[in-house]
C-alpha cells in the first residue's frame, strides 16, 4: 500500500523552536565552536529555563499553603519539590537571577554557579550540567539569555520537552553521524512505543542516548492517564506484580534503566529525563560498554527494552563474551562467528526481556536476511517463539544515514497463545510523509494506523489516542467490513497484499528463516517492486536456491554412494 501524507505547511519558519534555533546558531557563529562544543552549554540553558518555569509552579503551591494559616510549610524545602517531581533551585540557580545581572558582571561565571548549585541541591543530576559557560562572552551569552526567556512560562509541560526535544534533533543533523549516537527520530521511537506498550514496569535501554526511548515511553503512560515514576521507587516494579498486571500502583509507575558507552551522551540522557520531570538509573561514561558488561544484572529482568544500537559494529573482542554464552545468559544462541555486532544486540535485547517481556528496537535491514551463523541464531530466535513483529521502514528517516532499516519486536508473552507460531510483518517503506528535500516521517495518523493493525493482529482493541479520526478511518477503509457484510466486530485483522502479512513459522522456515517483511507481504496491486523489495526478494530466492543446492549436493553423495555399492557387488 502506498500512503504518502501531504507535506505540512511552512509554518516551522515562524515558529518559537525556529526562532531559538536560529539564535543559538547565531551563537555558534559568533563563538567559533563547533556543534559538539556548544551543544550541551545551549542546552544546559534550555533545561535551567524548563525547571525554573515547573519550580515556580511548585513553590506558588507550597507558598499558599503556608499563608492558609493551617500550617507553617518551607517553600526552601529541597525535598518538597523532589516529592512533586520538581528541580529544586536555590535563588542563585534562578533563571531570572541570570537574566537580571548587572551590566559589567561576568555572566558565564555566575551560570557556571547557578548549574553547580542546581547539581548540589538535586543528587539525580550530580556531575550532568555543563559548567563551561565561561568560554563565553558576556554580551553573547546574556543575548541568549534574553532570547530563551521567550519560552514562556505558561507553555504546558510537554511544549516545554518539545523545545528541549527540537533542540536536540537540531543538534543530530547538524553534527551529522555523530548526531546520530544521541539521538533517534522521534516518529521511529514513537511507533516502537505503541507496539511495545509499556503501561508499567522495569524498562531497559543499552545503548540509551538521550534518553528518547524513555521520555516517550512516559509520553504514553501519561496519555493513557498513568502516572510514570521515578524508578527509586522499585517496590511497585519488582514487589508489587509488575509485568504481570498485578496491582493498580505497579500499574501506575516506569522505573527506568540505561546504560551509554559516552559519558557526554549519558549525561544528555540525565538532562533529558530531568526535563521531563523523570529520574532513571543511567549508567555512562568510564569503562562501560554494553557488549561486556551488564550493570544493571539485567538478565529476565525487563518488563520492556528499547533501543536503537549502532549498526553492523566490529573489533567487538568475542574472547571476553565466551563466559556469558549460552541457555540462560546474555548471549543464549552462540555468537556470531562473522565480525558484526548486529546480533549480539539482538540477543542483549532478547535476553534481558522476562517471561512476558517485549522489546521493539531499531536494527540493519541487512540483518533480516544475514546469512551463515547469523542465519543459525536467527532461526533459534523465531523457534523461541518470541519473534513478534517485523516492519520494514523506508529509506530518509533518520537525520545521519539515509538507508532503510527494520523495526523488531519481540513478545516473550505469546509463548502459549494463539500468535506462538505465527509472526506479523509490515511493510511501511511506502508509508510516510517528506519534511525537506530527502527527509521523511510519519504523521501521527499514519504512526496509529500503523499501530493499529498491530492490534488487530494481537487481537487487541484499536486505540486511537495517537492518531485519531485519520488513524480511524484508514484502519475501517482497510479492515472493516468487506462487500457490505455485517462482522461481529467493526474492524478485524487480515492480511493486505504490499503492506501486511502474517506467515507461519513453517513458512519462515521455507524461505531460510528470512525475517523481511518484503518477502511476504508482497506488491500492492497497481504498484512496482522497487530497488529495496527486488533486493529483498532476491535474497529470500537466493537462500532458497542455496538451501535445494544443499539438498541436491546431499542427494547426489547419496546416489553416488548407492551406485558405487551396487557396481562394487
Amino acid at each position: 500500500m502506498q500512503w504518502i501524507a501531504p507535506r505540512e505547511t511552512d509554518q516551522a519558519s515562524k515558529s518559537l523552536e525556529k526562532k531559538l534555533w536560529e539564535a543559538a546558531d547565531q551563537f555558534r557563529a559568533n563563538s567559533g565552536l563547533t556543534a559538539a562544543q556548544y551543544s550541551q552549554p545551549i542546552l544546559g540553558l534550555i533545561f535551567l529555563r524548563f525547571a525554573e518555569a515547573r519550580f515556580q509552579v511548585v513553590r506558588q503551591e507550597i507558598e499558599a499553603q503556608g499563608g492558609s494559616g493551617r500550617r507553617t510549610v518551607d517553600p526552601d524545602d529541597p525535598k518538597r519539590y523532589h516529592a512533586a517531581g520538581v528541580v529544586y533551585l536555590a535563588p542563585e540557580a534562578r533563571y531570572d537571577t541570570l537574566l537580571s545581572l548587572p551590566e559589567g558582571a561576568n555572566v558565564g561565571e555566575n551560570v557556571n554557579a547557578a548549574m553547580r548549585a542546581v547539581e548540589r541541591d538535586n543528587p539525580q543530576l550530580a556531575g550532568t550540567l555543563p559548567k563551561t559557560f565561561n568560554v563565553f562572552g558576556s554580551a553573547l551569552l546574556k543575548n541568549l539569555l534574553r532570547t530563551f526567556s521567550e519560552i514562556k512560562v505558561d507553555l504546558g509541560y510537554d511544549a516545554f520537552g518539545r523545545v528541549y526535544e527540537y533542540f536536540l534533533g537540531e543538534f543530530a543533523r547538524t553534527e551529522g553521524q555523530k548526531g546520530g549516537e544521541f539521538y533517534t527520530p522521534s516518529p521511529i521511537v514513537r511507533l516502537l512505543v505503541e507496539v511495545i506498550e509499556p503501561y508499567h514496569g522495569r524498562i531497559l535501554d543499552p545503548a540509551c542516548g538521550s534518553g528518547g526511548m524513555f521520555v516517550q515511553s512516559a509520553r504514553f503512560v501519561s496519555e493513557h492517564q498513568r502516572t510514570p515514576s521515578p524508578c527509586a521507587d522499585d517496590r511497585a516494579a519488582e514487589g508489587e506484580g509488575a509485568g504481570d498486571g498485578g496491582s493498580t500502583a505497579a500499574q501506575r509507575h516506569l522505573s527506568i534503566y540505561g546504560v551509554e558507552k559516552t559519558d557526554a551522551t549519558g549525561q544528555l540522557c540525565r538532562m533529558n529525563l530531568a526535563v521531563h520531570g523523570l529520574e532513571g538509573d543511567i549508567k555512562h561514561g568510564g569503562e562501560i560498554n554494553s557488549y561486556y558488561d551488564d550493570p544493571h544484572q539485567a538478565v529476565g529482568k525487563f518488563d520492556f527494552v528499547l533501543a536503537n544500537p549502532p549498526f553492523n559494529v566490529n573489533a567487538v573482542d568475542k574472547e571476553r563474551l565466551k563466559d556469558q554464552v549460552g541457555p540462560g545468559r546474555r548471549y543464549p544462541f552462540g555468537l556470531p562467528r562473522t565480525d558484526n555486532a548486529n546480533y549480539l544486540w539482538i540477543q542483549l535485547f532478547y535476553s534481558s526481556l522476562n517471561a512476558r517481556g517485549r522489546a521493539g528496537f531499531v536494527m540493519s535491514s541487512a540483518a533480516s536476511d544475514a546469512k551463515g551463523s547469523e542465519q543459525e541464531i536467527r532461526k533459534a530466535l523465531v523457534e523461541s517463539r518470541s519473534v513478534d513483529v517485523m516492519v520494514a521502514v523506508g529509506p530518509d528517516m533518520f537525520y545521519t544515514v539515509s538507508l532503510p532499516c527494520g523495526l523488531w519486536f519481540f513478545d516473550r508473552g505469546k509463548v502459549g497463545s494463539e500468535r506462538e507460531d505465527k509472526v506479523l510483518f509490515l511493510d511501511a517503506r511506502h508509508i510516510h510523509r517528506p519534511t525537506g528535500p530527502v527527509k521523511r516521517d510519519w504523521t501521527p495518523g499514519q504512526l496509529g494506523f500503523l499501530a493499529n493493525i498491530v492490534r488487530l493482529y494481537r487481537g487487541e482493541e484499536p486505540d486511537f489516542t495517537l492518531g485519531g479520526d485519520e488513524a480511524r478511518a484508514k484502519i475501517l477503509e482497510l479492515f472493516g467490513p468487506m462487500n457490505g457484510a455485517t462482522p461481529s466486530a467493526d474492524v478485524a485483522y487480515r492480511d493486505i497484499p504490499g503492506l501486511c502479512r502474517v506467515a507461519t513459522l513453517s513458512e519462515i522456515e521455507a524461505k531460510s528463516w528470512s525475517l523481511s517483511p518484503g518477502a511476504y507481504v508482497g506488491v500492492a496491486p497497481g504498484l512496482e517492486m522497487d530497488d529495496d523489495a527486488f533486493r529483498e526478494r532476491l535474497l529470500v530466492l537466493h537462500g532458497e536456491l542455496e538451501a535445494l543446492n544443499a539438498e541436491a549436493a546431499v542427494l547426489q553423495a547419496a546416489i553416488a554412494t548407492s551406485v558405487g555399492e551396487l557396481l562394487e557387488v
